[in-house]
């Protein structure tokens, strides 16, 4: 789903002289590669929507780690220091399997 913002005029000048001059194909391209920068230079936002993600549950936590341009371990310890709890869904059938498996190890 397309999202549009205002920017302002002078903003949208430089973008169009961009496109124009033929440094970028589209507005679209500028846009891209002004957030791929911002994202680059700025790993707390980087992190900040990786967190976010995971929370929400739009990514896995290893694509969320990904994002953040961490190990999982590392973005685990991250998410643990920011006072959030991984909740893992298990089913009863899954608790089960671990608990036979368990008593065949022992």
């Amino acid at each position: 789903m397309p999202s549009s913002y205002n920017l302002p005029e002078l903003v949208k000048k430089e973008i169009d002289a961009l496109v124009k001059s033929g440094y970028y194909s589209s507005k679209s391209d500028v846009v891209k590669d002004a957030l791929r920068y911002m994202l680059g230079s700025k790993k707390n936002l980087r992190l900040a929507a990786a967190v976010e993600l995971y929370r929400q549950g739009e990514v896995s936590l290893g694509k969320a780690a990904e994002i953040a341009n961490m190990g999982i371990i590392e973005f685990k310890e991250t998410l643990a220091s920011q006072g959030y709890r991984r909740i893992l869904k298990v089913s009863r059938k899954d608790i089960k399997r671990a608990d036979e498996l368990m008593k065949k190890l022992r």
